[in-house]
């Protein structure tokens, strides 16, 4: 795999522990469930509820690093502990890691 957006380790660690298919039925519900919470960001960003928006980030943190997403995780836990800055550009770096982290899950599934 070309991409760094996935630990390979620790998902093949995951793998390993829980078993192939049902990780494939993890990573279905994480591409089902990640867009909600990147959409939860950033409406809670722009209505200013702080609670939301950390509930959100940490949310796709925790859910992020269980793939080895970690650099995706990263972003978001500085999103959770910084609150409701205006740092715009973080949002996006996460969004933009999150395109990566998409790609890269999609490549191991089917690899």
């Amino acid at each position: 795999m070309k991409s760094n957006a996935i630990d390979l380790a620790t998902f093949t660690e995951l793998q390993e522990t829980a078993g192939v298919d049902f990780v494939n039925e993890l990573v279905d519900t994480y591409f089902e469930e990640a867009p909600g919470m990147l959409a939860e960001l950033r409406s809670a960003h722009a209505e200013r509820a702080a609670d939301r928006f950390r509930r959100a980030a940490h949310s796709l943190k925790s859910n992020s690093n269980t793939f080895g997403a970690l650099t995706l995780g990263k972003l978001a836990r500085e999103l959770e502990l910084g609150g409701l800055r205006d740092d715009v550009a973080l949002l996006e770096a996460l969004e933009a890691e999150y395109a990566r982290v998409v790609a890269a899950l999609k490549e191991l599934r089917h690899g």
